[in-house]
């Protein structure tokens, strides 16, 4: 079990239905995929949480959606913005000190409860207007694990040092795994929650993608990748991945096929 978060009030909150068809129009993946929990893990994203979230309300959705903001400790007035921004339908559960993406995470997955489990970076590298396009799989019975992939959607390029480095973590998962995976990296991954409730999610850091990646995979599921648009930001704007946690990824992923039980 994790920490006490604070931050947020006990209840749950009431879940904002977008295109819920009658009942008796539903196929079988809507009636069992009722609702789509968001899971946004934010560190200092005061520039920009306010529009990722207006960009989410905005989203037309066959199902229920429940949004989960976890603050991780920021430190720039990230926490006042999500006051002012916190409804029935946006959850806010912060962190007393930051403690990493993973942990954000891993506390957003505790709280969500819908069946379906999206991860959305604060920033606006991801455009919500893909979501369709990752719950398309889903919601055809195709897969229960979706992945959005960068490298074969439309965006603006990734700085070279920042391609290389996911060229070459997704070439070892895709060894070590036997995928045929072409961004591992992505933040944008969807699970069905029954995936999720069969891992134990250990790392704080940015090493959770390959981890969850890892786990996914040698539970034996096939992940779904499908192409999504990307607007990259460098360090100016923002970015907080660094080499250090290419390493500590690349370690991971190694840790995970040979050492780690799952």
């Amino acid at each position: 079990m994790m920490d006490d978060v604070h931050g947020a009030e006990s209840s749950k909150p009431e879940l904002h239905a977008v295109g819920d068809p009658a009942a008796g129009d539903r196929t079988a993946a809507e009636d069992k995929y009722r609702t789509l929990s968001v899971i946004v893990p934010v560190f200092n994203e005061r520039n920009t949480i306010a529009e990722i979230l207006r960009r989410i309300r905005a989203v037309e959705l066959p199902m229920h959606l429940e949004v989960v903001v976890v603050d991780d400790g920021s430190t720039d007035g990230t926490g006042k913005v999500l006051s002012a921004l916190q409804d029935s339908t946006v959850r806010v559960v912060t962190h007393p000190a930051n403690r990493g993406k993973g942990a954000a995470v891993r506390t957003g997955i505790e709280t969500a409860r819908g069946q379906l489990v999206l991860i959305q970076d604060g920033d606006l590298e991801y455009d919500p207007d893909d979501w369709p396009t990752l719950l398309e799989p889903v919601m055809k019975g195709k897969a229960q694990v979706v992945y959005g992939s960068r490298f074969t959607g439309a965006g603006r390029a990734m700085r070279p040092t920042q391609w290389l480095g996911n060229r070459l973590l997704t070439l070892t998962a895709n060894v070590l795994y036997r995928s045929t995976l072409s961004d591992m990296e992505t933040c944008y991954k969807l699970f069905d929650r029954a995936v999720l409730d069969a891992i134990t999610i250990e790392s704080d850091g940015f090493d959770f993608e390959p981890e969850i990646t890892a786990k996914v995979l040698r539970r034996g599921y096939r992940i779904y990748e499908v192409p999504i648009s990307y607007t990259g930001r460098d360090a100016s704007e923002g970015t907080k991945f660094e080499w250090r946690d290419g390493v500590r990824a690349l370690t991971a992923l190694v840790r995970y096929r040979f050492v780690r039980q799952i």
